[in-house]
């Protein structure tokens, strides 16, 4: 039997709270997990009354508590990328380059797998569909586009590191 801990499940709350799905039902090990973004929803049958009244995590402090069984969180669009802001008032980084943020949290990846070259490199043009890189989270990988056509001019992100949900990934300066 696989053991689920606390952050698998954390993890998978927040992945569906940042994607563009409505609705998700997963069975794994003996656990038994609804989710929905729709208030009005109701957990299959089958599912114990006492998992729908548990808090699991409240990832975003601007969204309703999650629950194990019923999330009722507003839906949220995949972010687009956007500039970067600068910290502190002093950065080398110009303000037209645009961040690729990461559009759920877990691994990622610049590689295909590895040993790999990686899907970009400093100073390679991309356009907004070239994939720049992979985030994992529970064994589903997630393809990251550029998002905006112009060329790599940092990597922000070790490979293999585990990133948030809308953290700069890449910097692209425009073309």
């Amino acid at each position: 039997m696989t053991e689920i801990k606390p952050q698998d499940i954390e993890a998978v709350i927040e992945s569906f709270d940042s994607s563009s799905w409505s609705e998700m039902r997963l069975k794994i090990s003996g656990l038994e997990l609804f989710l929905s973004k729709d208030p009005s929803a109701r957990a299959p049958e089958g599912t114990h009354a006492a998992a729908r009244v548990a808090p699991i995590a409240a990832p975003h402090a601007d969204s309703a508590p999650l629950h194990s069984t019923h999330a009722t969180a507003a839906p949220r669009l995949k972010p687009a990328p956007h500039p970067v802001e600068a910290k502190g008032g002093a950065s080398d980084v110009p303000e037209s380059w645009i961040a690729v943020r990461a559009p759920n949290l877990g691994t990622f990846y610049r590689a295909p797998k590895p040993g790999a070259p990686p899907y970009v490199a400093v100073g390679q043009r991309v356009e907004p569909t070239t994939e720049v890189c992979l985030i994992e989270v529970m064994k589903l990988f997630t393809s990251v586009p550029a998002g905006v056509a112009g060329f790599v001019r940092k990597v922000l992100v070790e490979d293999a590191e585990l990133v948030e949900f809308d953290q700069p990934l890449f910097l692209i300066e425009p073309a």
